[in-house]
């Protein structure tokens, strides 16, 4: 027997595929700006460097070996691996802590001993030695082990700045030491804040050295905490699923890990547990915390027939759930791929940051050159002018420009899905800035996009309890949304419904069937008419305002006799007019977009307070409505939920997909709210807003940072130690400022 070809999905085949690294051995965004290029020579290979992240995202041809990335990425002088899927290694940390230490231990006298001069004692300069030599040798071995790799590699980066000035300022000292005057009786060596215009190779700097060192150390360790402390809404995040669950096999519980279970296993929560993986709810009924996902602190009553997902936490009565998407494909580990992605990415702004970053180590080395020779061509002495050169060298530093943007984004974007905000990529916040008009869709973006119980109209001889009665008893029997919805209102209400019995379905009509011993009739007018039941003018009056109104009436009949009308609706979310009112003081104006009639529009448009309404629109309506707004000069932001959404979505400056809606508008939203609290969009403009405010802050201080205190340094105006704690505080004012938009509050937790 031949065997039949192989199958091939070219599709498949042919995708480009997504490939993340973990890299260690960065130092500055030189560093991450030289791998990228490094990388992105490669052929088909497109990549990405995030300093903050210390990963690269790499998209690459389909079945690319990653081995060719971490090769090339080893070749620069770094390593790189791929993602392990645990908690982040603390070696590194952990190393720097204690290099920290040390050179606060041995630095400190140093220091001291070179800035109070009554403190020195005969040959003190030689306890400084001694003191240094561990701090420049042990504690520095970081930055001139990076700054030798990189030299083999012909490049420069900021350890090259560092190891370059406190080698030069050690070794100058020993020189002094040994073969000047330095150690001569009675030789003073006063500190001086500026660079000292005095001759001699008498003076040490041993506390340059020493201090320097101290000061990068402290820069760097302060620095990378904080780079976890921004990344740790990420690993939150990651860390929210179960770590096993209990499966029904047989009727009987077992406990399997997570990795185990597959789609359609039936799994046991019981109150206080995590729910291992998104599904729907078989058996029980309960109350479930979701507010790690959206934010949302109310829970949420769930019962059979009810979606339910993974990593919230059921806080009432015992569910069984059929799971219907584990690993990868559950909301959790889509919410953490648009996190990841978000704070990966790269904004307009930071492209401009790197490409300075990765000429800035060359264009210091060179003026720092060049201010030695210019103060020796003054006739200053060469530890004037070596002084003044160091201090150039140690006080450049491009780290803060790197930082500018990666840490907002690292913060900002997890902020974001604490509030359950999801943000697809950094280019997303250059769009929040310019909108100026916010599309709403109605049905189930302003409204809640189910049918609810709005009015029970009885007519003469009947009360209302027992039109809802009958009603509901007789809808409960049918699947119809409209039907369920009079049904579940009316349980609601009234407590326990009776049983109808011989009921019979009339397709596109309504039902018929026994209750409490009376034929009831439920549905539209014509099959009520049809039996003999007639509406009076004042039922039939009420009929025709409901469904002006956009509202749907029911018809309810026994006995022969029209008794009332029962009217449902798609109502107002409560939220919503709040939203409006948010929307109006950001600056934007806000349009109704809706499929309905002019009249339904209309009325919901005036409870909400929106002046400029588009009914009667088609999905292709949609667009068009989002593109002539744009041809009038506005910056659109559109917010949807449904299939018809997509493509004015996809249309729009900034398109925000609710989270309650389907994955087609989710997949063509620019930002997705997770809850389906109209707020939330506002929260994720304002966020947006802030994130990009805190981005541009911090490029201004790292911009402005550097263009006045490399002229400083040139002009022997700062001491090289000085020029260091400059240096080490650029970059942890930067991430400070990041770090505050921890605490952007939501509107929603607000009101």
């Amino acid at each position: 027997m031949s065997t039949p070809p192989r199958q091939i999905n070219r599709a498949a085949s042919t995708a480009p595929s997504r490939i993340e690294l973990e890299i260690t051995g960065m130092t500055c965004a030189s560093c991450a700006a030289r791998i990228e290029k490094k990388l992105n020579k490669l052929d088909g290979v497109a990549a990405t460097v995030n300093y903050a992240t210390e990963k690269a995202a790499v998209t690459a041809p389909a079945g690319y070996d990653p081995r060719i990335l971490i090769g090339e990425i080893e070749r620069a002088g770094y390593a790189a691996a791929l993602p392990q899927g645990s908690t982040p290694d603390d070696r590194e940390l952990a190393s720097l802590r204690r290099r920290l230490v040390t050179a606060i231990v041995l630095a400190g006298p140093v220091i001291a001993m070179a800035m109070v001069p009554a403190w020195d004692f005969p040959h003190w300069h030689w306890v400084s030695l001694a003191l240094t030599t561990p701090v420049v040798v042990w504690c520095g071995r970081p930055f001139h082990a990076a700054a030798w790799t990189n030299l083999k590699h012909g490049v420069a980066t900021m350890d090259t700045l560092v190891s370059l000035g406190t080698l030069a300022a050690f070794l100058w000292s020993i020189y002094a030491l040994i073969v000047g005057a330095a150690d001569q009786p009675g030789m003073q060596h006063d500190f001086e804040l500026t660079v000292g215009r005095d001759g001699a190779p008498c003076h040490v700097y041993f506390e340059v050295a020493a201090g320097v060192t101290l000061f990068v150390l402290a820069g760097r360790y302060f620095e990378k905490r904080s780079k976890r402390a921004a990344g740790s809404a990420l690993r939150e995040l990651l860390t929210l699923g179960a770590k096993d669950v209990a499966v029904l096999r047989d009727g009987a519980e077992t406990r399997i890990p997570i990795e185990h279970l597959t789609i359609g296993d039936e799994f046991v929560v019981r109150p206080g547990e995590r729910i291992a993986t998104d599904g729907i709810v078989v058996a029980g009924s309960s109350a479930v915390d979701v507010a790690m996902l959206t934010g949302e602190s109310v829970p949420v009553e769930v019962g059979a027939g009810d979606a339910v997902t993974g990593a919230t936490v059921n806080v009432g009565g015992r569910l069984v759930v059929r799971a219907t998407g584990v690993g990868d494909d559950t909301q959790l580990a889509q919410m953490a791929r648009l996190v990841e992605r978000a704070q990966s990415g790269k904004a307009r702004a930071q492209r401009l940051a790197d490409r300075v970053s990765g000429v800035f180590v060359p264009v210091v080395i060179g003026l720092a050159v060049a201010t030695l020779a210019g103060w020796l061509a003054a006739g200053f002495s060469i530890t004037t002018a070596l002084t003044a050169a160091v201090a150039v060298l140690i006080i450049a530093c491009p780290c803060a420009l790197g930082l500018a943007t990666p840490t907002a984004l690292l913060v900002g974007a997890g902020r974001a899905a604490q509030l359950g905000v999801l943000i697809n990529g950094p280019e997303v916040l250059e769009a929040t800035r310019s909108v100026d008009t916010i599309v709403l869709d109605k049905t189930g973006t302003v409204t809640t996009g189910k049918m609810t119980l709005v009015d029970v109209i009885p007519g003469p001889q009947t009360d209302r309890s027992t039109l809802l009665r009958y009603a509901g008893a007789l809808e409960d029997a049918s699947e119809h949304p409209v039907a369920r919805a009079i049904a579940r209102c009316a349980a609601a209400q009234l407590g326990a419904l009776p049983v109808p019995t011989d009921f019979t379905g009339i397709d596109g009509d309504g039902v018929q069937g026994t209750v409490d011993g009376r034929a009831v009739v439920v549905g539209r007018e014509r099959l009520l008419s049809g039996r003999g039941m007639h509406l009076d003018a004042a039922l039939s009056a009420a009929k025709a305002r409901a469904q002006a109104d956009g509202k749907t009436a029911v018809v309810v009949g026994w006995d022969g006799l029209a008794r009332g009308i029962v009217v449902v609706a798609d109502t107002i979310k409560p939220s919503s007019a709040e939203a409006v009112r948010q929307f109006t003081r950001l600056g934007l104006t806000p349009v109704l977009l809706t499929g309905d009639n002019a009249g339904v529009a209309a009325g919901i448009a005036d409870e909400l307070g929106i002046a400029q309404v588009i009914a009667d629109a088609t999905p292709v309506d949609k667009v068009t409505a989002v593109q002539r707004l744009q041809s009038e000069g506005k910056v659109v932001a559109m917010v949807g939920d449904g299939v018809n959404d997509a493509a004015a979505l996809a249309a729009a400056d900034l398109g925000l997909a609710m989270g309650t809606g389907t994955d087609v508008a989710i997949q063509a939203a620019d930002l997705t709210v997770v809850r389906g609290d109209l707020r939330a969009a506002v929260d994720a403009i304002r966020l947006s807003r802030r994130t990009l405010a805190t981005i541009k802050t911090n490029l201004l201080w790292a911009f402005g940072y550097n263009l006045a205190a490399i002229p400083l340094a040139a002009l022997g105006m700062l001491n090289p130690m000085f020029a260091g704690a400059a240096m080490a505080a650029s970059s942890l004012l930067v991430v400070g400022n990041s770090l505050r938009l921890r605490s952007f509050t939501s509107v929603v937790d607000d009101a």
